[in-house]
């Protein structure tokens, strides 16, 4: 088990001192997985507990079809059904930032067969909701991690920012001059340029979209200033020269724009990814959630599945269940804090 441990980000001197120490992103490649696997048969919690499945599984994807994590969706879906010998149907639902599936998924039997796509929005959302309906962080288990990505801060194509550098340079001489947007309030990419802001001691804009699309389309059409957005939408875009990328949000360059700097290189400390994974109804069953683990390392060790996945622009990697709760659990705390520490309203 990887217990590699990072402080979180500080958001102010006062805030960093009373903040609770975070997991970072377990680092176990899906490969090594694999190797694993080949090496040995299997240990008796990754045979299927008796009866299950018993028809087939629900995949519930909190985000609209056609989306970047519907396209997630559906990639987990066929190569865990192909893992388990089984079918596992996505069923799309979406709403409130992705909590409207998430509460789907928390209120069904646990009996293993339903499943939610978890992304970074997860307990972004959580951390937002003033009366959630469901408990984030019990009403939901874990199962494993499938990939992981840093975010990249776009400009437009005609921005006269060349450099990260130039844009934190002319934030700080000109207060509130600068904006971004995001797929609305409280979502990851509002929360990035939130803690953005915090650690640079800068005041940008936010304006709120009405979906990831949205905000692209804003930042190709030059009306905005900057946006944090994931690989998978972006890429294209860099590459047709249409957006300019300044830098990622990882704790370390991202593989395929090395050239890029990472905020950190100017903000030390400053790390947000964001995640795709599996989660289950809570109180499912250890034997059928470790079941479950066993099938998604077994998916994720198949080349096609890891070179898919890096086309999207991820890193593919797994965790073991208690590793993904832990990281979901440091993602809302940390969430939480940039939410209080900017007074943004709860919703």
């Amino acid at each position: 088990m990887n217990d590699n441990l990072h402080r979180p980000v500080p958001l102010t001197r006062d805030a960093a001192d009373a903040a609770p120490d975070a997991f970072s992103l377990p680092r176990r490649s899906a490969l090594a997985w694999g190797l694993a696997a080949a090496l040995g048969p299997l240990p008796a919690w990754a045979q299927a507990p008796a009866g299950f499945p018993s028809r087939p599984l629900t995949l519930v994807c909190p985000f609209a079809a056609g989306g970047s994590a519907d396209i997630m969706a559906r990639l987990l879906a066929q190569k865990l059904g192909e893992a388990m010998g089984s079918t596992v149907v996505v069923e799309n639902r979406p709403g409130a930032g992705g909590l409207v599936g998430a509460a789907a998924v928390a209120r069904a039997r646990p009996d293993g067969h339903t499943l939610l796509l978890v992304t970074g929005a997860y307990p972004a959302a959580a951390a937002l909701a003033a009366s959630p309906s469901f408990d984030a962080l019990k009403d939901v288990s874990m199962v494993s991690l499938a990939t992981s990505y840093p975010f990249i801060i776009n400009v437009p194509a005609a921005s006269p920012f060349k450099t990260f550098a130039d844009l934190l340079a002319h934030a700080r001489k000109n207060p509130g001059s600068l904006n971004y947007a995001s797929s609305g309030v409280g979502s990851i990419g509002h929360l990035s340029g939130e803690l953005m802001s915090a650690m640079a001691g800068i005041e940008t804009v936010h304006i709120p979209t009405k979906g990831g699309n949205t905000a692209l389309a804003e930042a190709l059409a030059g009306r905005i200033d900057y946006l944090f957005e994931a690989p998978t939408l972006a890429l294209p875009f860099i590459k047709s020269g249409k957006l300019r990328a300044l830098a990622t949000t990882g704790r370390e360059r991202y593989k395929p724009m090395a050239e890029l700097p990472t905020v950190a290189e100017s903000l030390p400390g400053y790390e947000v990814y964001s995640f795709i994974g599996l989660g289950v109804t809570g109180g499912t069953p250890e034997p059928l959630v470790q079941y479950l683990n066993a099938q998604m390392r077994k998916a994720l060790a198949q080349p096609d599945l890891v070179r898919r996945l890096q086309e999207l622009g991820g890193e593919p990697q797994s965790s073991t269940p208690d590793e993904m709760n832990r990281f979901v659990a440091s993602e809302w705390r940390k969430w939480r804090q940039v939410i209080d520490s900017r007074k943004i309203e709860r919703q």
